[in-house]
């Protein structure tokens, strides 16, 4: 497994038993975010799930694979309490089996630069979107919550502690998933709205 680049960028896992083919997709995706590589269903499952590693937001999964293939590995990532998106990235035809698979979207191989950027920046779009909602419910508990109570009974509470945590996670996961301004816009929007009474 090779990481490659910065944690501010989305986080993307390329996983292909072909070492070439996965290097090669890995390079054209360098310019859209951190890429990741695995070369077998089991060792992306072992960078998923490590805690050292940051979660990946997409993830580009070939589905023939020896060991573990990619429909197993997407069964397993779909069991966890992850929010990414799957990619399948395979020379498999697509046939009616297709419909029991819980992947969010299908390119057969080989699939040009172009549409490769597309489908992951199209990918981190929606899962921004999906988090936004988490985040404006994390966030708007919190601004009630500071502008009823004391400064001194919000240091007391532990559960207003993990909200404040959550809500900075989700705000720099959807920083990196998103345009800068678009982040910005999204995010100061919510943050104009007065919640406490007047």
């Amino acid at each position: 497994m090779s990481p490659d680049g910065s944690g501010g960028e989305p986080q993307v896992l390329m996983v292909d038993d072909e070492k070439e083919v996965a290097d090669a997709y890995a390079l054209r995706l360098r310019d859209v975010g951190t890429v990741a590589v695995a070369y077998s269903g089991a060792e992306a499952l072992e960078y998923v799930e490590a805690a050292d590693e940051p979660t990946p937001d997409i993830v580009l999964l070939d589905r023939h694979m020896p060991g573990l293939s990619g429909d197993e590995v997407l069964t397993n990532i779909r069991e966890q309490p992850l929010r990414t998106r799957v990619v399948m990235v395979t020379a498999i035809d697509p046939e009616l089996d297709i419909l029991d698979l819980p992947f969010d979207d299908y390119l057969c191989k080989p699939v040009d630069r172009a549409d490769v950027h597309t489908v992951v920046e199209q990918q981190c779009e929606i899962l921004a979107y999906q988090l936004l909602g988490e985040y404006f419910e994390a966030a708007s508990k919190r601004e009630v919550l500071r502008a009823e109570l004391q400064p001194d009974e919000t240091a007391r509470h532990d559960r207003l502690a993990d909200v404040e945590g959550t809500v900075t996670q989700l705000r720099d996961r959807i920083e990196r998933l998103l345009p800068r301004s678009e982040a910005d816009d999204v995010l100061e929007g919510f943050a104009a709205v007065a919640r406490e009474g007047q």
